[in-house]
């Protein structure tokens, strides 16, 4: 191997120097440390295993154990070294330990060593160095690290001790590391210093020995929640998901999952066609798609020649955020993500547009969540997590592709969404992308009414508003905006509006609108759903939280309460029922009652309505135990 000439030491600064200066003088006082964790996220992961050296002892901390010993090191140290570890192992360290006193001064050994012109991870600056310490735990990397504690869990003590020695390992070479950028920073130990190799205090000569008894321990620790744990007696556990891990082109087979309570059922399909036909023919409850379903707020198009491409960029919040808990994802708009984008996007407007919900989920993120290793960690493993979580189905013993087994994680994040356990990451403008969480939202109850004209659905609404539902309807916003436009508050012209929000592709958005207008309720009732894209809206938005209400009512009576709260004269009020009847906003009638989850005649007189829909409601929600806390 080649090795490059050292680079110049950069100038240091007073504190470092002191803090350099205090490791010569005092290195019984320096506590070499590393953390092994379940993953990179500070936010979802957790730390598995604490190493560290001081006062010519090696020591290690398992999850599970008492953490006195690891305080008191903490407490005594002075200063402390690690790899990486001002961004990594201190961020996990406080946010396990919150009381914890670290010790005062910090060296992370990363930067320090850039200084001397040594770049990349500890193993590659090993290696540079002609350091050699990894004799017994060759081949394992941080990754690997991570399945051992996997392995572990499942009862394989002999896969802790390598843990174990690989932490080790990591310590020990820090010394070595430390050793030589000092030299090549021509660190000088002052007349009372001695001569220090920090090798040895790294390395001590326990350093290798793992005790048996640390490795046999009974820690009683839990694998992770299971499906049972979670949804027990919960109306989600029965709920019919489809999950899709969608591919940039049809070139490439997507997975594709259904997910029938715990029963799975996958397959790899190509073509958008047949994913809509498969996924239409299914009759999901939800649909849950592994891409991402909008663009960054402002951008009107996926390719790089969109005009607000400098000034808005390529990722959403929700990335960004995703960025900030250190979940590696992809921006949306990325060159390699725009074509996938754009038939996600396409994909799930055509299943709206039928009345099917759809969500936009992350599979990676959702298995470092459940504590299920990636699909990098080998399928097997990814496999056997979701098995263990309490999914059944021919994946757990026929040969699967991680595309089929990462559709399986997507359809179970539909899963956490309808029972409303979930966090939805994105802004006002911008559709959330959904992970699991073990706490319930806080969603308010909704009941959306639907029905031909006539049928009585604002009656029974505000039967609902008296008894403490806030109402809202989407004619309010649309009469807002035919204000807005100086146009007469008519039906005719409602309607015409109506319509024209629909086909330009604006009926979500008038949804939201809807909804703002009682933000902050506890119970909602939404009077006139008037399109598919309203119910698909709603149960993306709240889950097993919403109840969409048909009314039925047959055309004849329809037609007479048409006449008696008309205006103008029976004919005039009956040719308009008619116009009423026919126009585009009440096509979709007969698609909303097959999309409703209720269904209630209103044939008979306002007393029989008013008990049946209460009848429905409490039926419906009977029947969904599951429901947010403010429910």
């Amino acid at each position: 191997m080649t090795r490059t000439e050292p680079k110049p030491p950069s100038k240091l600064s007073k504190y470092l120097r002191d803090t350099l200066a205090m490791c010569l003088h005092r290195p019984d006082e320096v506590l070499f440390l590393d953390i092994e964790t379940t993953g990179l996220s500070h936010y979802y992961d957790e730390i598995t295993v604490i190493g560290w050296s001081l006062g010519g002892r090696s020591h290690s901390f398992v999850k599970g154990d008492a953490d006195a010993s690891l305080c008191g090191a903490f407490d005594r140290a002075k200063v402390m070294i690690t790899f990486n570890g001002i961004r990594f192992d201190e961020r996990f360290i406080r946010n396990e330990f919150p009381g914890v006193n670290l010790p005062p001064r910090h060296v992370d050994l990363m930067y320090l060593a850039r200084r001397v012109g040594l770049t990349g991870g500890q193993k590659a600056i090993e290696q540079e160095l002609g350091i050699s310490i990894r004799h017994s735990i060759y081949g394992i990397d941080g990754f690997a690290a991570v399945l051992l504690w996997h392995r572990y869990l499942r009862g394989d003590h002999e896969a802790l001790k390598q843990l174990l020695q690989y932490n080790r390992a990591d310590i020990a070479a820090m010394g070595y590391i430390l050793d030589k950028v000092l030299n090549r920073l021509g660190v000088q130990k002052d007349l009372f210093s001695q001569d220090v190799r920090f090798s040895d205090w790294a390395a001590p000569q326990n350093w290798t020995e793992i005790d048996p008894k640390t490795i046999k321990k009974n820690r009683n620790l839990t694998i992770r929640h299971t499906f049972e744990d979670i949804f027990s007696d919960c109306s989600a556990a029965k709920a019919r998901i489809v999950g899709i891990d969608l591919t940039g082109s049809e070139a490439r087979a997507s997975g594709w999952c259904l997910l029938d309570g715990r029963k799975t059922k996958t397959e790899l399909i190509r073509s958008d066609q047949e994913i809509l036909a498969k996924t239409v023919n299914a009759k999901p409850d939800l649909v849950s798609i592994d891409s991402p379903l909008c663009l960054p707020y402002g951008r009107t198009s996926v390719f790089d020649d969109d005009p607000k491409r400098e000034e808005i960029g390529i990722m959403r919040e929700c990335e960004r955020e995703l960025k900030r808990r250190g979940v590696n994802v992809y921006p949306c708009l990325l060159p390699s993500m725009q074509k996938l984008t754009a038939r996600g996007i396409l994909i799930a407007e055509t299943l709206r547009e039928m009345g099917i919900p759809v969500i936009e989920s992350y599979p990676g993120a959702a298995q470092d969540i459940m504590r299920i290793p990636r699909k990098g960690a080998g399928i097997q493993w990814l496999q056997e997590g979701l098995q263990e979580f309490g999914l059944d189905g021919e994946f757990t013993s026929d040969t699967v592709s991680h595309d089929e087994l990462d559709a399986v994680t997507s359809a179970l994040v539909g899963t956490f969404h309808l029972a409303g356990l979930v966090e939805e990451l994105g802004t006002q403008n911008e559709p959330p992308l959904v992970i699991p969480a073990l706490k319930c939202q806080d969603r308010p109850v909704v009941i959306g009414i639907s029905g031909p004209i006539a049928a009585g659905k604002t009656t029974l609404a505000r039967i609902l508003e008296q008894n403490g539902y806030a109402y809202t309807r989407f004619s309010l916003v649309i009469d807002e905006l035919l204000i807005e436009r100086g146009l007469e508050l008519s039906r005719s012209n409602r309607q015409a509006i109506g319509a024209e929000l629909n086909q330009s592709g604006r009926q979500r958005e008038l949804a939201a609108r809807t909804l703002e207008r009682v933000k902050g309720s506890k119970r909602i009732v939404v009077d006139g759903l008037r399109f598919a894209t309203d119910h698909s809206y709603l149960v993306e938005r709240f889950g097993l939280n919403f109840m969409h209400l048909f009314v039925d009512t047959d055309e004849k009576t329809r037609e007479h309460r048409f006449v008696l709260r008309g205006k103008a004269d029976e004919a005039a009020e009956r040719t308009s029922f008619k116009v009423a009847s026919s126009s585009e906003v009440e096509r979709e009638v007969s698609t909303l009652r097959d999309l409703a989850h209720i269904t209630i005649s209103n044939d008979a007189g306002k007393g029989d309505s008013e008990r049946a829909m209460i009848r429905a409601i409490e039926q419906y929600f009977g029947e969904n135990p599951c429901l947010s806390q403010s429910s």
